[in-house]
Order: structure tokens, then C-alpha cells, then sequence
């Protein structure tokens, strides 16, 4: 058994509120749960308006499916949301 971890830096370019970037991220920590079957939440820079700091966790059976998957939900981030900068990413399997 692997554990994974997606770390995210978000950048969210034009938020002038704490409550303007909860509304622009909330939707993407749901639809990454529900496309990818993965816990998420904000881990970091929460009194920052404009960036986040997102944790990713998933479990798989080997690494390399673990590697593809969490591959995957950053392509799909990148698509899905081009608003939002993708500052900076790392996966770690453990």
C-alpha cells in the first residue's frame, strides 16, 4: 500500500477578500474530491487573499498508479481552472 500527497500552491490573481478566494476555492477542493476520489483541504497561507496552499491525499495499492493519478488531477487542475495559477507543485509517495 502507497499513500500519495499533492501539494498545490494556488495563486488567485484579482481576489480582494478572504471571501472572495474561500468562493473560488471551495469549488475546486469539491470537484477534485468528486473526479478523483481524493481528501483535500487548504494547509497553508489561509490569511493570504490571493494564494492557497491545497493537500491532495489518495491511497493506491503501488506507487505507480499513485504517480499517474496525482498526475492527472494537476493536468486537470490546469484545465479546468486557467484563472488560477498553478504556482507550484510536488507529489510525494510514502
Amino acid at each position: 500500500m502507497k499513500i500519495g500527497l499533492l501539494t498545490l500552491v494556488l495563486r488567485f490573481p484579482g481576489c480582494a477578500s478572504l471571501k472572495e478566494k474561500r468562493g473560488r476555492l471551495k469549488p475546486v477542493l469539491t470537484r477534485l474530491h468528486r473526479e478523483f476520489n481524493l481528501s483535500t483541504a487548504e494547509i497553508d497561507r489561509q490569511d493570504v487573499w490571493d494564494e492557497a496552499v491545497v493537500a491532495c491525499a489518495m491511497v493506491a495499492g503501488n506507487g505507480a498508479n499513485l504517480q499517474a493519478a496525482l498526475q492527472d488531477v494537476i493536468i486537470f487542475t490546469e484545465k479546468n481552472w486557467p484563472e488560477n495559477v498553478l504556482w507550484e507543485n510536488r507529489i510525494e509517495l510514502i
